[in-house]
């Protein structure tokens, strides 16, 4: 029994000294997949259905669906189908729609999660999941908004970090 005990006490010891040893020390993570793409949103206003690539399908205001609701934009819905590209050319070749990718370097989808203040420059969003190539991936998205031109275009710069690739 007293050999046991000691043996115990023995690994508590080791434990207590290896967690004391590592706790300072934060563990860098670097990307295994790192990608840059441009999204580009043309939203509906009554007057661009050719063009439009977005429309607002839920609105607080009176069920306004050709203006976004003021200030914060809070309580809008809107569907996407914007062209996403490789550079910030809305005419460039698209390399895939609202995320779904679709390119000889990646097919696929990604799946964010997150507020998305658009007002905001830069902000943070997180990647939780995807299909195809991005199957299982989680990351960080930095998304900067590229340009703004009232509430008809806007084009997002996405950053791209995935920290756990299967």
């Amino acid at each position: 029994m007293r050999a046991r005990s000691s043996v115990i006490l023995l690994f508590f010891f080791l434990y207590l000294f290896m967690s004391c040893a590592f706790a300072g020390k934060k563990k860098q993570y670097k990307p295994c997949k790192h990608l840059v793409l441009y999204f580009h949103d043309i939203i509906y206003n009554g007057k661009n259905a050719e063009n439009a690539t977005a429309a607002i399908v839920g609105a607080p205001q009176g069920a306004n669906l050709t203006k976004l609701a003021d200030q914060f934009h809070f309580g809008n819905v809107v569907v996407f189908d914007d062209p996403i590209t490789l550079d910030n050319n809305l005419h460039s070749k698209p390399v895939g729609y609202t995320f779904v990718l679709n390119s000889t370097d990646y097919q696929g989808t990604l799946n964010f999660m997150g507020a998305d203040p658009i007002m905001q420059k830069m902000r943070d969003i997180s990647v939780v999941s995807g299909t195809g190539d991005f199957f299982m991936h989680r990351g960080v998205a930095t998304i900067m908004t590229d340009a703004f031109e009232g509430e008809v275009y806007f084009r997002l710069r996405v950053d791209i970090n995935l920290y756990e690739c299967w």
